[in-house]
C-alpha cells in the first residue's frame, strides 16, 4: 500500500490585501481572476494570495451618488476598509476607480494604506514612455479631476472626451448596460469613435477609466495603447501581496 505524504510543505509568506467590490461585481470577479492568476504564474503552481472580498450594495451606492452624498459613500468604504482589516487584511483597493474620489477622506480614517489606482496607472503609462492620453470613465471621473489630475501630476498630459454629450453617453453605457454585464454592439462602436476622435487629437493611449470598459474595449479593438485599469490596479496588488 502506498505511503501518503502528510508532512506539511512551507507555504510563502504573503501579504494579506482586501477587495471593495460590488462597483460592480462584474469588474469585482476580474480583479479577484487577475490577482489569483498572477500568484499562480508567479510561483508556478495553484498557490493562491490571502485575499479578503467585501462586495457594497451597487444600489446604495449609485442612489448615493445621484443625490450628491458622497460622504456617504466615504462611510460605507470605511466600515468595508475596517471590516476586511479585523479580518486580517494590511492594505485595501477600491475595485472600481469612481470610489477614488473620496479616496482622501477614508484614507485619513484609517490606520492602513489604500493602493491608489492612478497610481499605478500612471507608473504603467511611465512605462510605455507616452505622455498624451485620453481618460473615459465615469461623469464624475470625467468631469472631476480626482483620477485626472493626480496621473497628470506625474508629467503625462490627460484628456477627456470635450462635448458634454459624449460624456453623458459615456456614463450612460456604463450605468445602464456595462454594470449589468450587458455588451451592446452600437455602444462599443460608440466608445470606440470617442477613441478614434481623441487619437486624431494626439492621444498616444485610452486609459479605460471604469473598470467596466475592459470587458467591453481589447487592446486589438483600437490604434493606441490600451491601459487596463482593471489589470493594472489587480498587478499593484499582486506587488503588495508578494513584497517582502
Amino acid at each position: 500500500m502506498a505511503r501518503i505524504d502528510t508532512e506539511e510543505k512551507e507555504v510563502p509568506k504573503m501579504k494579506t490585501l482586501g477587495l471593495i467590490g460590488g462597483t460592480s461585481w462584474h469588474s469585482t470577479i476580474e480583479y479577484y481572476s487577475m490577482i489569483n492568476q498572477s500568484v499562480n504564474d508567479h510561483y508556478g503552481n495553484n498557490t493562491n494570495p490571502p485575499l479578503l472580498v467585501y462586495t457594497l450594495n451597487q444600489a446604495e451606492v449609485h442612489r448615493f451618488q445621484i443625490e450628491n452624498k458622497w460622504d456617504s459613500i466615504a462611510h460605507m468604504l470605511v466600515k468595508a476598509a475596517n471590516s476586511l482589516n479585523r479580518g486580517g487584511a494590511t492594505s485595501v483597493l477600491f475595485c472600481a476607480n469612481t470610489p477614488h474620489k473620496v479616496y482622501d477622506k477614508v484614507q485619513q480614517a484609517l490606520d492602513f494604506s489604500i493602493i491608489h489606482i492612478a497610481d499605478a496607472t500612471a507608473k504603467e503609462i511611465h512605462k510605455k514612455d507616452i505622455k498624451k492620453v485620453l481618460f473615459l470613465g465615469t461623469k464624475y471621473s470625467m468631469e472631476e479631476t480626482f483620477i485626472t489630475k493626480r496621473i497628470e501630476d506625474n508629467g503625462i498630459e490627460v484628456l477627456v472626451p470635450e462635448e458634454q454629450s459624449e460624456i453623458d453617453e459615456l456614463h450612460r453605457i456604463i450605468i445602464e448596460e456595462l454594470t449589468y454585464g450587458s455588451i451592446v454592439p452600437s455602444s462599443k462602436d460608440y466608445v470606440m469613435s470617442v477613441i478614434e476622435k481623441a487619437r486624431k487629437q494626439g492621444a498616444e493611449g485610452v486609459i479605460l477609466g471604469c473598470t467596466e470598459f475592459p470587458l467591453m474595449i481589447f487592446p486589438e479593438d483600437v490604434d493606441i495603447v490600451v491601459f487596463n485599469t482593471t489589470k493594472i490596479h489587480s498587478n499593484a496588488g499582486v506587488e503588495y501581496i508578494l513584497k517582502k
